[in-house]
């Protein structure tokens, strides 16, 4: 089988405004996460679906991020199969704290990736 190559993006590269979805569980949520991100876990990610069509509904491009790159690149995959607009953050957000990119806590502490 010929497969397309997975679309990805460095962290960097993702604009300020962009929609990141991050997959990631809430543990890993709670410890630090981009401002604004949807917060969908892989592992519910069937079921809120449609949480991501809504955001996803004016023609906007997904950046998906999990902590390494692995969940995200499969919850892309996914997302391509089904005709929207999406990309794999690479390195996920070890990759997004490595390059200074801002994160929050839920606890308002100092965000730090889990």
């Amino acid at each position: 089988m010929n497969f397309a190559p997975l679309p990805a993006v460095d962290a960097a590269a993702v604009p300020a405004d962009g929609l990141v979805v991050d997959v990631r569980e809430a543990d890993e949520w709670a410890a630090g996460h981009v401002d604004g991100a949807l917060h969908v876990p892989m592992s519910d990610f069937v079921a809120r679906f449609g949480e991501v069509t809504e955001a996803v509904a004016d023609g906007r491009r997904a950046y998906v991020m999990c902590r390494v790159g692995g969940r995200s690149a499969q919850v892309t995959q996914y997302l391509v199969q089904q005709g929207i607009d999406a990309v794999n953050i690479s390195g996920g957000m070890l990759a997004w704290e490595g390059a200074g990119r801002p994160m929050v806590a839920e606890s308002g502490d100092a965000a730090y990736v889990l």
